[in-house]
């Protein structure tokens, strides 16, 4: 079966939605902690700073290994990583080890992709050269402390299913409102803060930060569709948007964004229909997260 970070593990229709308010279970739902990485894990990453140095200096590893490929084979790498060394513990910085993990991480996360490459394409200039049998090992070794959990669960995999609480007719705003929450997603992710959420709480907060940014009149009515989830606690979700405020969110990336990815008359469109936005409703709280 082909892997999709938004799908990763059956069809959508596994998600059953009724006409009025939805009430669902969802299999995603049911089985996202499978793929978190331990409270232990976390706590020590939040008492150690030799510890976030240890994740940080792998997932640099793992970014110059992965450089030339989509950021969404980073992510899914990062994915595997913490939860390998939640399972296993953390090596020692600046070893061999910690480079062959996140190498191997990222070969994995390719082969799950199902793309073409050569070992050489990770190598990079780091010092440490690799045999494909050695990384091949480390890969077996990774394989089993995830118990072949592979199709990671992460928050790419409900955005789509929270953007169709929102019940957006015009597809050119449902691609920005996407797009910037893709965009808070990635960014978020090296963040020691957000690893205690469970991925449909990131995605559900990323898109009422997008929806922030970009429809603030709409913002109540988007954050009360996402609100009514029985699976998304609101409280877990406040704590989620104070993290990602915190880390310097800033909706000036939103604009730059839109001028990336549309016409000049669809960005004409998107911006009438934000400047009438914020004419009605130009200041969002942080009760009006809290208060669904």
């Amino acid at each position: 079966m082909e892997f999709d970070l938004e799908n990763p593990l059956t069809n959508f229709d596994d998600f059953h939605v009724s006409s009025s308010v939805p009430t669902f279970i969802p299999s995603f739902f049911l089985v996202e902690s499978d793929h978190m990485p331990t409270e232990t894990y976390i706590k020590t990453l939040e008492a150690s700073d030799l510890a976030t140095s240890i994740r940080r200096e792998a997932i640099c590893s793992i970014s110059q290994f992965s450089c030339k490929f989509s950021p969404f084979l980073s992510y899914l790498a990062v994915n595997y990583l913490d939860r390998f060394l939640s399972s296993q513990g953390l090596p020692q910085p600046e070893t061999w080890v910690l480079r062959l993990v996140a190498i191997s991480c990222v070969s994995l996360a390719a082969k799950m992709n199902k793309l073409e490459f050569e070992l050489t394409h990770f190598q990079g200039d780091g010092g440490y050269m690799f045999e494909a049998q050695t990384i091949k090992r480390m890969e077996y070794v990774i394989l089993g402390a995830l118990k072949w959990r592979m199709r990671s669960i992460t928050p790419f995999s409900f955005i789509s299913f929270f953007i169709s609480l929102f019940k957006l007719k015009d597809p050119p705003l449902m691609d920005v409102l996407k797009a910037r929450a893709v965009e808070i997603i990635l960014e978020a992710q090296n963040d020691i803060k957000l690893l205690e959420f469970k991925p449909s709480i990131i995605a559900a907060t990323a898109l009422v930060c997008a929806s922030h940014e970009l429809f603030p009149s709409q913002f109540p009515s988007f954050r009360k569709a996402i609100s009514y989830c029985p699976y998304v606690n609101k409280e877990n979700m406040l704590n989620c948007y104070n993290s990602i405020i915190d880390m310097g969110w800033r909706s000036n990336k939103a604009e730059d964004m839109v001028s990336q990815q549309f016409s000049s008359s669809e960005r004409d469109m998107l911006k009438r229909r934000k400047t009438n936005d914020y004419g009605k409703n130009h200041t969002v709280h942080l009760s009006q997260v809290q208060h669904c």
